[in-house]
């Protein structure tokens, strides 16, 4: 099957040129931005971040150059601005002082609800929409991909500092978006009458206000008939952030060939992913028997191959892995930098590397 349709959603950092901290202009980028009619751009949780999301793409070819182009849009509109844009999952160095206050209503009304899960500076992930018939196919999807969540997120670990510190972690915006009650890997799912009724009482804890706190790693949109896949990172380049999306698309019309994974499993799976990445050892989510991540990346490419070469593009999967073989993660790259503004000057170079 090689006729699924794929969206990205990508979010980055703002920075200041010369401090290199997060710097609070994401309406004055937005307001800017010239972005075409297939790309959003879009304001974020905090003034630090940015959004651009793609149209419905059903090629690689297609969404690989929206990729590109929404990345273009915004690194004119930052330089234009007085700043830089830059994809990373946390960021590097904090800002001088207390965060700026937004207008946001939403935003009050989360602040006042969750409180200090509110507090941060921007963890900046990859969203990916893949196009289903129904709500039912949406959270069949969900079902196949949890067991491979892990292994998406290792590939895609792309923020170990934050607050000029290492954290020991390949991917700290994931640790650090767990701590909101509802996140990282979905529940297995009988069908859409469940799940409305889990999400709607969860509503009535108040653990979410609405629907669109639904921060699970995998969700049926509630705005397009897609599953929208939250797991990674935002990768440094956007070839990275294409592969990706031909993975878990390519995940989605796959049929799965291991039987259900243990929650408790899975998120002990989710944590070693966060720590190591993919240029360490993986936890197997139905074992927790330890392995080579990169063993875990390859087994993820074979599951999906024939959905690959059906698209004409297990190649371009099979090469952007042997790059990662040989260059490392997002992390690993980050951690070669000498010092935390030496980073951050890497940084706004990559993210602007394939505009």
């Amino acid at each position: 099957m090689n006729n699924y349709t794929v969206g990205v959603e990508q979010e980055f950092l703002l920075v200041d040129p010369d401090s290199r901290r997060p710097v609070a202009l994401a309406p004055r980028v937005r307001e800017i931005s010239r972005a075409p009619g297939d790309l959003d751009v879009q304001g974020e949780l905090t003034p630090f971040q940015i959004e651009v999301a793609t149209g419905v793409t059903s090629s690689f070819a297609e969404l690989d150059e929206q990729v590109r182009r929404g990345r273009r849009v915004l690194v004119d509109a930052a330089d234009e601005a007085g700043c830089r844009l830059v994809a990373t999952g946390m960021p590097p160095i904090g800002e001088a002082g207390p965060p700026p206050g937004s207008d946001d209503p939403r935003y009050h009304q989360i602040e006042y609800s969750h409180r200090r899960l509110v507090v941060g500076k921007g963890a900046c992930g990859l969203h990916v929409h893949v196009g289903v018939p129904d709500r039912a196919e949406a959270l069949r999807a969900s079902n196949k991909i949890r067991v491979w969540l892990p292994t998406l997120l290792a590939l895609s670990a792309n923020s170990p500092y934050y607050e000029g510190e290492d954290t020991g972690y390949a991917s700290w915006r994931s640790m650090v978006w767990s701590r909101w009650p509802v996140s990282g890997p979905p529940p297995e799912w009988d069908g859409p009458e469940q799940y409305d009724g889990t999400v709607d009482a969860l509503i009535a804890t108040q653990a979410l206000l609405d629907k669109a706190m639904v921060y699970w790693d995998v969700r049926p949109s509630e705005d397009h008939p897609t599953v929208e896949v939250r797991v990674a990172d935002i990768p440094q380049l956007a070839t990275e952030v294409a592969v990706l999306a031909e993975l878990i698309g390519a995940l989605v019309v796959t049929e799965p060939s291991e039987g259900r994974v243990d929650d408790s499993v899975l998120r002990a799976a989710y944590w070693r992913a966060s720590r190591d990445g993919v240029d360490g050892l993986a936890a197997d989510p139905h074992t927790g028997k330890l392995s080579p991540a990169f063993d875990r990346a390859v087994s993820l490419v074979e599951h999906v191959e024939v959905a690959l070469r059906d698209r004409g593009t297990l190649s371009t999967v099979e090469q952007q892995l042997d790059w990662l073989r040989h260059n490392g993660s997002g992390a690993a790259r980050q951690r070669r930098s000498p010092d935390p503004e030496s980073l951050v000057d890497m940084l706004i170079a990559r993210t602007r590397e394939e505009t």
